[in-house]
This record gives C-alpha cells, sequence and structure tokens, in this order.
C-alpha cells in the first residue's frame, strides 16, 4: 500500500492494467461500435495520464487538475486515433495528453506571458528534469541554458516570467502570535515615507508611546525595513512587527 496515491476521488494502487494486445483489441472494438468499451479502455489507460501529469514539479494542489486535463487529452486521443495506422496507441497518446497539460498550465498562470517566452520556459523546465536524472546536485541555470541552446538571460527570465507571484501580504514568519508578512520586508521611498505626515496626523502621533513612535519615524519617515529597525533597537523583529501594528491601529482610531 505504499504506492497508493489518491488523484480526484481515485486510487491509483486499485487501477487496472491492459496490455498492449488487449488494448489494442479493445479500441478495434471501440472503432467498429462497441461504444459501451469506451470507458473500460480509458481507465485502463489512466495510468499513461499518471505518468504525464508525474513529469512536471507542481504542487500538489494542481495535481487533480492536470490529472483531469490530461484525462482530457487522452479522449481525444482515442476520438482521433486511427486502427489502421502501424502505431501503438500509447506512442500517439502521449503527446496529446502532454499538449492538453502544458496549454492548461499556460492559459492559468496567474500573469499573461508571451508564447515564445513561455515556450523557453517548459523547453527549460524539460531540460532540467532530463539533466536531473542520476545526478545528486542540482541543476544550473547555465547548464540548462547550454542544453537548450538558448541565452542565459533569456532562460532566467523565461522561468522568472511563468513563476507564481506572491502576495506582499503573505506571511513569511510566525511565533504563533505574531505574523511578518512580505510587505514588512520592504523598504518605503518617499513618496510613500511622506503619508503619515499628508494624513495631518501629527498630533495624534505626538501623543504615541516613545517606542511606537520612534518606530514609526524610522519605518515611514526613513524608510527602513522592520529588519534594520529591530537591529538598531536591539529588540526581535516579531516585536517591531507588533509596536508598528499597535501604533497604526492607535492613529487609525484617532482618525
Amino acid at each position: 500500500m505504499s504506492n497508493k496515491v489518491v488523484i480526484s476521488g481515485i486510487c491509483t494502487s486499485q487501477l487496472p492494467k491492459l496490455t498492449a494486445k488487449q488494448s489494442e483489441e479493445l479500441i478495434k472494438r471501440i472503432k467498429n461500435g462497441e461504444t459501451h468499451l469506451r470507458e473500460e479502455f480509458l481507465i485502463g489507460n489512466i495510468r499513461l495520464v499518471l505518468s504525464m501529469v508525474q513529469r512536471f514539479k507542481i504542487d500538489k494542489d494542481i495535481a487533480d487538475d492536470l490529472f483531469q486535463v490530461g484525462v482530457l487529452g487522452l479522449i481525444k486521443a482515442l476520438d482521433n486515433f486511427d486502427v489502421t495506422l502501424n502505431v501503438r496507441f500509447s506512442t500517439y497518446a502521449v503527446p496529446m495528453v502532454l499538449g492538453e497539460i502544458r496549454r492548461f498550465i499556460r492559459d492559468s498562470t496567474a500573469l499573461k506571458v508571451g508564447r515564445s517566452l513561455r515556450d523557453v520556459a517548459y523547453r527549460a523546465m524539460q531540460a532540467r528534469d532530463k539533466l536531473e536524472i542520476g545526478r545528486a546536485s542540482e541543476v544550473s541555470l547555465m547548464e540548462i541554458a547550454q542544453e537548450i541552446d538558448v541565452p542565459y538571460r533569456d532562460v532566467v527570465c523565461a522561468l522568472d516570467a511563468i513563476a507564481e507571484p506572491v502576495s506582499i501580504f503573505e506571511s513569511v514568519y510566525s511565533d504563533g502570535e505574531d505574523s511578518i508578512l512580505v510587505v514588512d520586508q520592504l523598504s518605503n521611498d518617499k513618496d510613500t515615507a511622506d503619508m503619515l505626515d499628508n494624513l495631518t496626523l501629527k498630533d495624534e502621533i505626538k501623543k504615541l508611546p516613545e517606542k511606537e513612535k520612534e518606530i514609526l519615524l524610522m519605518r515611514y519617515f526613513k524608510g527602513d525595513t522592520q529588519m534594520e529597525i529591530s537591529q538598531k533597537l536591539n529588540i526581535s523583529q516579531a516585536q517591531v512587527s507588533r509596536l508598528e501594528k499597535s501604533a497604526i491601529s492607535r492613529l487609525r482610531k484617532a482618525f
């Protein structure tokens, strides 16, 4: 049972296996009008879809989506397969399944990326998978660029372009009570640093506890990051975050 995987409600360890001869006989009968055998044939070839999904290094959250898209590719392969050709069904189906999966990945990215850039990115990912076989060390981007004969800079740009964007409000650290967000790690430029002053809250800022007032000054007027403030005040970054949020909360109530 150690090889048991459940995907899209299907337990892969219980999937039936069709031999090449059984598959060939079934597909001939389907093409001759025995359409009730389609489900048996498709389920018997589901493992082919699973093997294609495993080629992509993806989060488990979207594995189900890719599997379902791959099954659509399998159905298209069955519908379009010509039994008169001297070709095994699996040989014909693989590019159909892969094509559906790649199209789904390209179209579902949060940011729209040009086709040429996407093509370079997926060629790079395929090359990385190929180069990683039998290796313990990580494959460098330079090696990938040489493998696909594309300039190093283009490979870097292509892979960056298809990477999922991260929300500035995503947590990067939590000690159970206080969380540090991505936005907390960002410096503020001069225009943003003037925000509090422009809100005419000078009087309310003066009423804040000294430590909170000092943190706001450093954070929003001097543009220091929370890490820089924690080093200057000799306190933890979590404490800086807590004091900053407390000060902002006081100002919002006053406003």
